[in-house]
């Protein structure tokens, strides 16, 4: 039996071509047109993995999903980088001068605000997914209204690309997390990366000696992001990732950290993608 991959969009997304590149082989992909409903529906047990962004190099976090994970006691099995081609598509036909509105999901339209800086005569329109946007555009026949996607958008639904590689930046690249239910189990792999959530003391300098515990365990933080404690003002929880190169480096630096932090959860421990 295949395994269910939960995507945020529909085929042709990012999201989709990411699940084709990391399991390299067969899935069946489940589509999801929110964050919110990918995560209720992995935890619920009807994806048995899914993949969904968490930070763009232009972009920056995408906050509410670091909420999400810990919500639903997601764990990270894996992650994923990959460049991100954005471009202008639309009903064969058609010129740029043509198009008055412009469907996508709100991080790629951010992702390509200086190319619109260049045609103001057209009109920004946030939608739930690349994909989706192209897609409709493509069965309405929507003519004077174009989408921003990937070129593997465009083939699938038959549209024309009017401006290729419209990102601002060329270098343009998404990480994505893969998530399960239950801790990967490191089979042969060297597990040599982890994503970690702590809440910290109310006390004077509490992260800086966090931040020294993860220097002296010969840990290396390529990530730290705040969030505000919903129910508690002023307090933050921080939500990192460690790499290291021995697993008993690790668990030294979680059982002081067990002692200096409130809430200490280790969301995931994977491959980097980057190593």
């Amino acid at each position: 039996m295949n395994k269910k991959i939960g995507i945020q969009g529909i085929k042709g997304s990012f999201h989709h071509l990411v699940a084709m590149d990391y399991y390299h082989r067969d899935v069946e992909v489940l589509e999801y047109l929110s964050f919110h409903e990918l995560a209720q529906k992995l935890a619920s047990g009807e994806a048995d993995e899914a993949v969904m962004a968490i930070e763009n190099s232009i972009a920056g976090s995408i906050l509410p999903n670091y909420a999400l994970i810990d919500e639903y006691d997601l764990k990270v099995i894996g992650e994923h980088y990959t460049p991100v081609n954005m471009n202008l598509m639309a009903i064969p036909g058609q010129k740029i001068e043509d198009i008055k509105k412009v469907f996508s999901h709100p991080m790629a339209l951010l992702q390509c605000k200086e190319f619109f800086k260049k045609h103001p005569h057209i009109k920004l329109i946030e939608d739930a997914d690349t994909a989706e946007a192209a897609k409709r555009i493509s069965e309405n026949d929507t003519r004077k209204a174009a989408a921003v996607a990937s070129p593997a958008a465009a083939e699938m639904y038959d549209l024309e690309i009017l401006a290729t590689e419209i990102h601002t930046i060329k270098s343009n690249a998404t990480r994505f997390l893969v998530l399960g239910r239950e801790e990967k189990k490191p089979n042969g792999e060297k597990l040599d990366k982890a994503s970690v959530k702590f809440d910290l003391k109310s006390e004077r300098g509490s992260l800086v000696s966090v931040l020294n515990i993860i220097r002296d365990c010969y840990l290396d933080m390529t990530k730290i992001q705040s969030l505000p404690i919903i129910d508690a003002p002023w307090k933050y929880s921080f939500f990192v990732d460690l790499v290291f190169e021995r697993p008993e480096d690790f668990e030294k630096g979680m059982e002081v950290l067990k002692i200096m932090t409130e809430d200490l959860k280790i969301l995931g421990i994977y491959k980097s993608n980057l190593s």
